[in-house]
C-alpha cells in the first residue's frame, strides 16, 4: 500500500549550508545540538532553545559525536577515534581504527544501549568495498562487517536487542540480533528492508522508543519512518534534496531534525535547493529518546 508524502510543516534550525551535513546528536545535559560538515572539516553546535549556533573548525573530517561526561566527547574521524575536551576544545587520541586503510574515514556510527560504539568507515571518494563497521568498547575494536562501499543507518532498537544498519551503495537495510548487554551480534544479518534499485539512498537513521526507524532518503527530500517489521508507515517531505541523518532533540526528545548537504550539486541544482546543507527542524511530535554515552 502506498503512503502518501507528509507536507513539511517545519523550519531551518540552523542555516549552516554544510558541504556534508551529517552526524548529528543531541545532549540533553547541555540542551545542545552537534552535528559536522564532514567534508567542511567543521563541528557544529546550536543551544537548541535559543537558536544561537558556533562553528568549530576541525584538524580532521569529523562524523560522529558521543558524549561521555561533562567535560569529554568522544569523536569519530578520519584518523580514528579521539576525544575532545568540552571546555577547551583540545583533542586526545583514543584508538585508531583502520591504521592499514590510510584512504579511508569514518562516516555513520551511533552508541548502543550498553556504552559502545558501532562506527562505519568508507573510502574518501565512495570507493567499492573498501569501508567496514567496527564496534568499539572500552578501546577494544573489534569488525562486524567489511567490504562495505557507504555505510549508513547504524541505530540500535530500544532494548539494544536488535541492530540495523545499510550499505547505501546496495540500499538494502540490514538487522541483525544482538546481545543487549554487550552490543555484539549474535547472529547473521538478514534484509529488513529492500530499496536495492530503488530511487533515493537510504542514508542516516535513528530508532525511536517504540522501535521506529527514522531514514534519510538522500535524493528523494524525504524523511521516511518504518515500524520493525519493515513497513514504511509514513513518509515526510523535507525542503533539501539530500538530507542525511535525523536526530530526536528537545527536552522529552519529542522532536526530529535532520542534517543535510550540497555535495555533488552544479550551481543550477544549488540554486534550485537553496536550504542545502541546512539543519532542519521537522516540525513534528515524536516518541524520540535520548543517546546513551560512551563508556570509557
Amino acid at each position: 500500500m502506498a503512503v502518501e508524502n507528509i507536507p513539511f510543516k517545519g523550519s531551518v534550525l540552523a542555516a549552516t549550508a554544510s558541504e556534508l551535513g551529517e552526524g548529528p546528536t543531541f545532549d540533553p545535559h547541555t540542551g545542545k545540538i552537534w552535528w559536522f560538515d564532514i567534508v567542511g572539516r567543521k563541528l557544529h553546535e546550536c543551544d537548541a532553545a535559543s537558536g544561537e549556533t558556533a562553528v568549530h573548525p576541525l584538524p580532521f573530517m569529523g562524523s560522529v559525536l558521543a558524549r561521555i561526561d561533562d567535560g569529554r566527547q568522544l569523536i569519530a574521524t578520519d584518523q580514528g577515534l579521539v576525544i575532545r575536551d568540552t571546555a577547551s576544545g583540545a583533542f586526545t587520541p583514543y584508538v585508531e581504527l583502520e591504521p592499514d586503510r590510510p584512504g579511508n574515514r569514518s562516516n555513520d556510527g551511533r552508541v548502543h544501549p550498553s556504552g559502545a560504539l558501532w562506527i562505519g568507515t568508507m573510502g574518501r571518494n565512495g570507493e567499492d568495498g573498501k569501508g567496514a563497521i567496527y564496534h568499539v568498547a572500552r578501546g577494544t575494536v573489534t569488525k562486524l562487517y567489511d567490504a562495505m562501499s557507504i555505510t549508513n543507518a547504524i541505530c540500535f532498537s530500544p532494548d539494544g536487542a536488535t541492530g540495523y544498519f545499510v550499505d547505501t551503495a546496495i540500499n538494502r537495510l540490514m538487522r541483525v540480533t544482538l546481545d543487549a548487554a554487550t552490543g555484539l551480534p549474535v547472529g547473521e544479518a538478514s534484509v529488513l528492508i529492500d530499496n536495492h534499485g530503488a530511487s533515493g539512498g537510504m542514508d542516516g537513521a535513528v530508532c525511536d522508543a517504540e522501535g521506529l526507524i527514522w531514514n534519510a532518503r538522500w535524493g528523494l527530500s524525504v524523511v521516511d519512518c518504518y515500524d520493525p517489521d519493515g513497513s514504511l508507515i509514513a513518509r515526510y517531505d523535507v525542503p533539501v534534496s539530500q538530507p542525511s541523518c535525523p536526530a530526536f532533540f528537545g527536552s522529552d526528545a519529542s522532536r526530529l531534525l535532520v542534517t543535510s548537504a550540497w555535495q555533488g550539486l552544479d550551481d543550477e541544482a544549488r540554486a534550485a535547493d537553496p536550504q542545502a546543507g541546512h539543519l532542519i527542524d521537522l516540525g513534528i511530535t515524536v516518541k524520540g529518546r535520548f543517546e546513551p554515552d560512551y563508556r570509557l
